[in-house]
């Protein structure tokens, strides 16, 4: 089915993840330096811990990953180590996805995260075409 605009029929997939602030409270650069560099790049952590609350903002690129990887699952791309997925937030403050280091396929992907006193969310759109 081809689209007119597109001129063709792209691949979507789709993810969404919630999860509690309460997990990412107590983390720290010392003592959880180990865990937290499987999930997050460098700047990242420099980027949440340089933030009054970094719970809410490890929290939010947490469930961005996790709707990336589902996302991109959908459209059939193996798992990927969760600190290759980056997300930034560019001059405007509108989050978006860097996949670091894949020799995989080239994807469009969007994102959009929320968080709260105690929930981040993200969902997540992954495009590929035909």
């Amino acid at each position: 089915m081809k689209n007119k605009n597109l001129g063709f029929m792209p691949e979507v997939g789709v993810g969404v993840d919630i999860e509690s602030l309460q997990r990412f409270q107590k983390l720290n650069l010392t003592h959880d330096k180990t865990f937290l560099q499987r999930i997050y790049t460098p700047k990242e952590l420099s980027y949440c811990f340089a933030k009054k609350y970094p719970a809410q903002h490890l929290a939010v690129r947490f469930t961005a990953k996790e709707a990336v990887l589902k996302a991109l699952s959908v459209l059939g791309t193996t798992k990927l180590p969760l600190n290759t997925i980056e997300i930034y937030n560019d001059k405007k403050g509108i989050p978006y996805v860097n996949l670091i280091a894949t020799k995989s396929e080239k994807f469009c992907l969007k994102i959009s995260l929320s968080h709260d006193k105690d929930k981040a969310l993200a969902f997540a759109l992954a495009f590929r075409s035909r």
